[in-house]
């Protein structure tokens, strides 16, 4: 059995989303690839038949885990969550105490994170380091490069 995970609705929707393209469109745009290399000739010397049907198994692999991880989803309630702390889903502004920059991230599942977008994973080194922390906490999160200090600015939904 596979793991249970939590998404966010977004999350949930964009897995959805990706599962029926590649059903819906990948899929049988790869059958159709395998079916024309098949009209080519002599399967046994057909490197292009070979690599229809390698990109159909990777298809359906990508496909099965979808499925996986869609059957084994938990949606977050975000309604039940405390919001007085820092939390999955928690949006939080926080300042770095030496060069006093703010920033704002915020901590979701893996499978949602992306740096670019603010959103940073609730597995992370840098997301563990806060949570449970109310809005002016001060924080001391370890990094590669040494210690850095921080303070919660704020802390939303």
């Amino acid at each position: 059995m596979s793991e249970i995970k939590y998404y966010s609705e977004d999350g949930l929707q964009k897995l959805r989303d990706e599962l029926h393209h590649l059903i819906a469109f990948e899929r049988p745009a790869a059958a159709a690839a395998i079916a024309e290399a098949r009209d080519k000739g002599d399967l046994s010397e057909n490197a292009e038949y070979d690599a229809a049907k390698e990109a159909q198994g990777h298809l359906e692999a990508r496909i099965s885990k979808l499925q996986d991880l869609i059957a084994n989803a938990r949606l977050l309630d975000e309604s039940k969550i405390d919001t007085s702390k820092v939390l999955l889903l928690s949006k939080i502004c926080i300042k770095n105490t030496k060069n006093n920059m703010k920033q704002t991230y915020t901590i979701v599942p893996e499978s949602e994170a992306n740096l670019k977008q603010g959103l940073i994973s609730v597995s992370s080194p840098f997301a563990q380091a806060f949570l449970g922390k109310k809005a002016g906490d001060k924080v001391e999160v370890v990094v590669p490069a040494g210690t850095m200090n921080f303070e919660i600015l704020s802390v939303e939904r």
